[in-house]
């Protein structure tokens, strides 16, 4: 017996301890939104907060995240839209979709991070790849963000 705290909320699990946490979080849990990409902690689809950290769920055994404070992308806009999530909308950010949960949680890091990146800051940190090529909507969102939450 194994248990989380994800989103704010204890989840007592039966499960084994080197169960990748994104499995634990999409088939045991229900919370779909964080996607799997690549299953090598490549791609980031998968990220979420341990801690206040992104991190790749893909690449993270369950085991290791007890006691450990777990944000999903659905506890993001719980109580409306985070800053990240607005600038996104504003700049139409999404093609596809699919990386987006990922690329948000790995935005709201950063600026918790670095509350006033540059480009070059955004380009380093924000490792998660994006099919669709949608990079300089991201940067131009992270900047809008980042303008939102100084407001």
């Amino acid at each position: 017996m194994l248990t989380l705290d994800i989103n704010g909320r204890i989840y007592p699990l039966d499960i084994e301890p080197e169960t990748p946490l994104l499995w634990v979080l999409r088939d045991e849990i229900g919370l779909t939104g964080t996607k799997f990409g690549c299953g090598a902690g490549l791609c980031g689809a998968c990220t979420v907060h341990v801690d206040g950290v992104a991190q790749r769920s893909c690449q993270l055994a369950a085991g290791d995240v007890g006691g450990k404070r777990i944000v999903t992308i659905e506890a993001l806009g719980a109580n409306g839209l985070h800053a990240v999530q607005k600038a996104w909308i504003e700049h139409d950010v999404p093609q596809c979709g699919y990386c987006q949960s990922g690329q948000i949680m790995a935005a709201v890091s950063l600026l918790q991070e670095n509350p006033k990146p540059s480009d070059a800051d955004i380009d380093a940190a924000m490792t998660n790849i994006c099919r669709c090529g949608t990079y300089p909507r991201i940067r131009a969102a992270v900047h809008r963000a980042a303008a939102l939450l100084k407001a």
